[in-house]
């Protein structure tokens, strides 16, 4: 290419006559303000097209190097002047939104004007402002960083020729115009459209249908809409199928090299009824006369051994995080083939494991441990029920299982210790209500009773916290990043609410302006005879903060643990599949062997925390597609209830109306504050009840009410009861 001398001499004139990104960037400081490249042309004297051009070049530089920052409506400033943040977009069905940021406890809030900038899911760079009259930090749009590209599930329509879906999840708050498709598509289909063009002020979003799910609503839809809704893979890809075919159905003596052989020893797996994997078994024994306290062996099936880092079922088991687990259906984190057979400690079959093996003293508490691989036989498959009815005389049982009948009273004589002396004195236990669902041949609930939680649960709780504890504290003697499981205090205006509430009722938190966890486990030690124990219990819950997975050690404030670890479900959680990998590489350094995948097992700390934030992503996505599909189940189940009245329990109390749970089916509903119309009701923050402003009637948490069926909303599932 030949190029002219003038436009050299031209091009270096005019670079010549722009001003520096230093002086641009100065000068941007002192305006406080947004400001258009055309003012910053008059500014600067730049009339020509080729000094406009230059200038256009040196802006977007500095916008690359991050000196200034480009917005929506074509303008620059100074991020000095400015609070930058990056969040991502969480919408709402009425318009408006929140900007989420990792290293913020607090959503930002977007106007329904900011919202038409950006959707659900976006990834945004944004400034914050000043609080608004309700107290809420709001955020600026600046631009969009990462663009939500996921698939949207919603229903198809068609009106005066013009094709739309209307998304499931009203957190996008916009409909999306279809303009080529199948022409097969019935009307009121559900279908996953895949946006070509985001919603923007003045256009309207656009996008492809690539998969119709169906029409008439069923488990099994709610779980296909569930699955695309929340991204979560279900299939699994040919290089993880190729690599699972050459997996050995059958474990062979080359696999017990350098294991000890326990297959002799009754080691059991306690499970529910419906349990569909079992990666951990137990055993126990009383020390000898002579010592004090208690064996304890906790046995983990050694996935580790069959998925090795960086293969293609490792890479499917990483993008997955966990597994996933519906009331018909479960999507594993790992092939059946491995998660329900090799990996599964059936009774009878050999097995591969991660042995934890825990010296306790009398009271319980964890004196020593050893880690090691291990090949056990499991002895016998039990269920909790079973467990507790032996360890209760059961006649029939304890005839059934008489051979092992030692042994399982040894589990019992230990878990009354673990009864008397809880692992972690300091930690928080709570009793909630869980509801069990029967489901019938069309996967439809036919019944609901409780799940209680007896002493067989509590004990195998405890054997798996145990582990935990122990494992962590291995990892930490050799200062190796693994994944923390950390669970923060709550944030102090959490606890100045909960205060408030329990001021209410005429009681206190102890601890001052930090309380510690004991003092929260001591408050429901003393109110546990209180009609208002469950309702407490539900406020403090929902005061605390969610755990996550961290390579930096936060400690765990539920169970009041200055380190806590996952071990012991490495066929349904990632982390604990790392943790595994990691302590067989500290193992096999500590005995001087030569461990072939050991450098590939030990990650750095850039790696830990990118598997942290993405396993705790993982977790929260799998808790709201199950969540979604149950509420889908329920609605199912009321909607031909609708009429029927029952007696409840307020279970929430919020500004428009308070929350019911059915004591029959531990079902909630709402009632609006709309439909309470004997007077003019507002909400009381701090009490969390409804008062009325003339007959001071009161509605609050705990209080049990009459309520019939008002109606039942499917698509959003949503159940709304009135007052009888």
């Amino acid at each position: 290419m030949v190029v002219d001398p003038y436009q050299k001499r031209e091009a270096k004139k005019y670079k010549n006559s722009i001003p520096s990104r230093e002086y641009i960037s100065s000068w941007l400081k002192k305006c406080q303000d947004l400001i258009s490249q055309k003012k910053i042309e008059r500014k600067f004297g730049i009339i020509h097209q080729e000094e406009k051009k230059a200038l256009r070049r040196r802006l977007r530089a500095m916008e690359r190097d991050g000196q200034i920052i480009y917005t929506k409506n074509r303008c620059y400033i100074n991020p000095d002047n400015i609070k930058v943040v990056q969040g991502k977009v969480i919408g709402h069905k009425d318009g408006y939104g929140f900007l989420r940021i990792e290293t913020s406890q607090d959503d930002l809030w977007l106007s329904s004007e900011q919202m038409k900038f950006c959707i659900h899911g976006d990834v945004i760079l944004a400034y914050i402002v000043n609080s608004d009259r309700k107290g809420r930090n709001s955020a600026k749009f600046l631009k969009i960083l990462k663009a939500n590209d996921s698939l949207i599930v919603g229903r198809y329509f068609s009106k005066n020729k013009i094709k739309f879906v209307v998304p499931d999840d009203t957190r996008f708050n916009f409909k999306i115009l279809i303009f080529s498709h199948r022409e097969n598509i019935s009307i009121g289909s559900i279908v996953v459209v895949k946006l070509k063009k985001h919603p923007t002020r003045n256009n309207k979003a656009e996008g492809l249908i690539v998969e119709v799910l169906g029409k008439e609503m069923g488990t099994n839809l709610a779980i296909d809409i569930a699955l695309r809704k929340h991204s979560i893979p279900s299939f699994w890809s040919e290089d993880a199928q190729k690599q699972l075919s050459q997996i050995s159905h059958k474990i062979n003596l080359c696999d017990f090299k350098n294991r000890i052989d326990m297959r002799h020893i009754p080691f059991f797996t306690i499970d529910d009824e419906d349990a569909r994997d079992f990666d951990d078994a137990v055993f126990c024994k009383k020390k000898n006369n002579s010592e004090e306290g208690w064996n304890l062996l906790v046995a983990i099936a050694d996935v580790s051994y069959y998925v090795k880092p960086n293969t293609a079922l490792d890479k499917a088991a990483l993008e997955r995080g966990t597994s996933v687990y519906f009331p018909s259906l479960v999507v594993p984190m790992l092939p059946e083939k491995i998660s329900t057979d090799l990996c599964s400690l059936n009774p009878f079959k050999e097995r591969l494991c991660l042995i934890c093996e825990m010296n306790l003293s009398n009271t319980g508490e964890l004196i020593s441990y050893k880690h090691y691989e291990a090949v056990i036989c499991s002895h016998g498959r039990f269920t909790y029920n079973e467990i507790f009815k032996i360890w209760n005389g059961d006649i029939f049982l304890r005839s059934k299982y008489k051979k092992f009948l030692k042994d399982i009273e040894n589990l019992s004589y230990l878990q009354k210790v673990f009864n008397r002396d809880n692992i972690s004195k300091k930690g928080i236990y709570f009793e909630n209500i869980v509801a069990k669902f029967v489901l019938d041949s069309n996967l439809r609930i036919k019944n609901i009773y409780q799940d209680i939680r007896n002493d067989a649960h509590k004990f195998i709780e405890s054997c798996m916290i145990l582990a935990n504890i122990a494992s962590a504290s291995f990892v930490q003697k050799y200062n190796h990043p693994v994944l923390f499981r950390n669970h923060n205090p709550p944030k102090k205006n959490n606890i100045v609410t909960f205060r408030s509430f329990l001021k209410e009722l005429g009681l206190s938190l102890l601890g001052g302006e930090i309380p510690e966890s004991i003092h929260y486990s001591n408050l429901l030690k003393n109110i546990s005879n209180r009609p208002e124990y469950e309702m407490i219990q539900t406020i403090l819950l929902r005061s605390m903060q969610q755990a996550v997975y961290s390579p930096n050690n936060c400690g765990h404030f539920g169970l009041s643990l200055y380190s806590y670890v996952h071990f012991t479900s490495p066929i349904r959680r990632y982390p604990d599949l790392v943790l595994h990998r990691v302590i067989k590489c500290l193992l096999s350094e500590k005995k001087s062997l030569s461990y072939k995948d050991c450098d590939s097992c030990l990650y750095n700390i850039f790696e830990m925390k990118k598997i942290g934030q993405h396993c705790s992503m993982t977790e929260r996505r799998a808790d709201e597609a199950n969540r979604d599909v149950i509420d889908w189940l329920k609605c199912d189940f009321m909607y031909k209830k609708i009429g029927d009245i029952f007696t409840g329990v307020i279970s929430n109390v919020t500004s428009f109306g308070f929350f019911v749970r059915l004591n029959q089916f531990f079902i909630e509903g709402l009632v609006r504050i709309a439909s309470l119309e004997d007077d003019y009701y507002y909400f009381d923050a701090l009490g969390l009840k409804l008062i009325g402003k003339s007959n001071k009637n009161t509605y609050c948490l705990g209080d049990i009410l009459k309520v019939k069926v008002y109606s039942v909303n499917l698509n959003e599932r949503k159940i709304e009861l009135s007052l009888i």
